[in-house]
């Protein structure tokens, strides 16, 4: 059985294919259950999540990962977020590869926002503002700065410290990356939203037109990185609207509130996939993506990873 760690990994997906693959996977389909989420106990009276998602394409691959997020795990310098995917053959079953699950996370994770913003970003978009420090981020900053012209990516962390590691690391391996005390939505092009914040960073009030926000963090209902101030005057698309109307806690908490609908939601990338929503479609139009993840990404990459590794 094939085994591949974090490098291999990043060797084996870079941004293009990745993105082609998952474009392929949302219009093509699989079947993957909502994941299943379980909580317990963690340090300090903190929650922790055991997060186990599947998902299988006949005659083709089967994959489900394993995720453990101990947000504690921060406090200590060590990642919130642990994970392993195997990836087996769907005729019998056979084991074929087992992979870092985290790298393969924030990888694919960073794919689906740059899949999305291909469709609902402006293509001069210039100036990228990063909220969060984690490896999701660093992922999400490399992605962009890959896809876009960038002039300029503004970090921004709870921890000034931990934003400051991340700009100098990214600047040493040429992206124009600082870090930055106040985040400003207002001067950014694109907005990226990267933590596990349980109120509001992004307003609706802040953001000028024509910008693209791609909230990644909040995958729980009790959890937002938004407004219902900002998804009321957007349009809003989702990774997947199952997944969004389960977990993504910026559209639960805002329908609650009554500041949107269910049928707000514009789309899904699979319809954006598809052709059966355009997108952007104006230069002023406030556009956000919101993903919460799902098991059809993970299969792509993994399937990917796979097949370049052999």
């Amino acid at each position: 059985m094939l085994q591949l760690d974090r490098d291999a990994l990043r060797a084996a997906l870079p941004w293009d294919a990745l993105i082609e693959a998952l474009a392929a996977m949302f219009r093509e389909g699989c079947e993957a259950p909502l994941r299943h989420r379980h909580t317990m106990p963690g340090e300090g009276g903190a929650e922790n999540t055991l997060l186990l998602m599947p998902a299988w394409r006949a005659h083709g691959h089967t994959g489900v990962k394993i995720v453990h997020v101990a947000p504690g795990n921060a406090a200590r310098g060590e990642p919130a977020v642990h994970a392993a995917y195997l990836l087996s053959d769907a005729t019998t079953g056979a084991p074929l590869a087992l992979m870092d699950g985290g790298e393969l996370t924030d990888r694919r994770t960073a794919a689906a926002s740059l899949l999305a913003a291909r469709h609902l970003a402006r293509a001069d978009s210039a100036r990228l503002l990063l909220l969060g420090a984690g490896k999701v981020a660093r992922a999400l900053a490399e992605g962009y700065a890959a896809c876009f012209a960038l002039k300029d990516i503004a970090i921004w962390s709870r921890s000034a410290a931990r934003a400051g590691r991340l700009a100098a690391d990214l600047a040493a391996h040429g992206l124009p990356a600082r870090a930055t005390p106040h985040p400003d939505p207002a001067a950014a092009d694109i907005v990226s939203a990267a933590t596990l914040a349980v109120e509001p960073l992004v307003r609706g009030a802040d953001v000028r037109p024509g910008t693209h926000v791609d909230l990644v963090g909040a995958y729980r209902p009790d959890m937002r990185e938004s407004d219902g101030a900002l998804l009321a005057r957007a349009t809003l698309v989702v990774d997947t609207r199952a997944g969004a109307m389960a977990e993504a806690g910026d559209i639960v908490q805002a329908i609650a509130e009554g500041a949107i609908t269910a049928a707000h939601v514009a789309a899904d990338l699979a319809e954006l996939c598809r052709g059966a929503h355009p997108g952007r479609r104006e230069a002023a139009e406030v556009t956000v993506f919101k993903s919460v993840g799902w098991a059809g990404e993970d299969l792509a990459a993994a399937a990917l990873a796979y097949a370049r590794a052999r």
